[in-house]
Formats: C-alpha cells, structure tokens, sequence
C-alpha cells in the first residue's frame, strides 16, 4: 500500500479524491495526522497555495503528499472569487455564505454574460520531487441554487453542455468532467505509471 497525505481537512474532498484512486494508494486528510494548526495560503496564484500546503505538510510532517488548490473564475466578476473562492465571504465564511455572495453580486447578470470556470491544481510532493497537474472546466453561474449534492459553488455552477448543475449529478459523473477529476486523474495517471516502475 502507497500512502500519502492529502493537505485537506476537507472530508468532502477527501472522500471525493479517495474514489478515484486506485485500491493500493490509500490518502489520509490532515485531521488524521493530527495536523491542527491553519496552514498559510499566501500566493496570488493557485499554484502556489497548493506547493505552500504541500511544502508545509512534507516539511513539518516527513510525509510524501499533495495538495490542491482550486478556484472560480466568473468573467462578470472580473475573474473573482479566484484563489479567494473558499474564503470568499469572509474568513471563517461558509459554502452557503460564499454561495449567496456570488448570487447577489450577479443578481443582474443575465445568463449569456454569467460565463466561468473551475480550476485546480494539484501539487505533489514525492521522493524529495515537486510535480504539478491541472485540471478546468468551463460553464455558467446560474440564477439560484440547484441540487444538494458536492459542496462549495457546485449548486450554482452549470458544466458546458450539460443541463445538470456539478450539485445535481452524482460524484462518478462529476468526478469524470471536474476540474478536480481531471487534475486528479492526471495525478492518478503519474502515480500509476511511476508506482509499477517502482515495484519493477
């Protein structure tokens, strides 16, 4: 069995990300390393906030991990919420406070203006080496929330030619097209590839 940290405490995420990795790569969050302290994001650019997380883990914890690092990107909105999109509303914010300021902000925005897009990128941690992968999806913010499945924007966020929102499908669909998946799957691809040259 190949372990690694996932630089979250999201459970969420962590659940959603475990789905998609083969059966001998097991994933343990930062709740279950005992990591309590608030790991700083600091960098204006994905990238960088996911390398942060994962240097602080591999850093303070000896572990081989990855982190990642994803953000909403709404063209009405200038490309907001961006790398703030989990904290969008406020430190200490919701999904739901997050999710109700981004409705009110393009609450006169009609829907041929309401373009956007999810990315993520993953940093990886492994063997003392620094790999990255990226995953986006392009869509629609829609007018109100629809779904209760997922987390954060996903009730509001309508992938490019589908007619569910990520909030409305369920997590093999989502997984298969998000922006998460697609960069996970890249990650999974690495693993996969390099995890058998190791056991050759």
């Amino acid at each position: 069995m190949n372990s690694f940290v996932f630089a979250t405490h999201n459970k969420h995420k962590v659940a959603e990300v475990q789905a998609m990795l083969p059966d001998y790569v097991q994933i343990r969050s930062l709740t279950e390393i005992g990591c309590k302290e608030e790991i700083p994001e600091t960098s204006d650019t994905l990238q960088g906030n996911a390398l942060q997380k994962a240097q602080y883990v591999f850093e303070h914890y000896h572990c081989d991990c990855f982190a990642d690092d994803t953000g909403l990107q709404i063209d009405a909105l200038q490309g907001r919420p961006g790398v703030y999109s989990a904290r969008y509303a406020g430190e200490g914010c919701s999904f739901e406070d997050n999710v109700r300021k981004v409705l009110e902000e393009m609450k006169d925005v009609p829907m041929a203006q309401r373009a956007a897009r999810f990315c993520t990128v993953v940093a990886l941690l492994w063997e003392g080496n620094t790999y990255f992968f990226e995953g986006k999806v392009e869509g629609l913010i829609t007018l109100e929330r629809h779904g209760m499945e997922g987390f954060g924007y996903d009730p509001i966020f309508l992938p490019k030619g589908y007619s569910q929102t990520f909030a409305e499908m369920d997590a093999a669909e989502k997984n298969r097209i998000s922006h998460r998946g697609r960069a996970i799957h890249a990650l999974v691809g690495f693993l996969e590839k390099n995890l058998l040259l190791h056991s050759m």
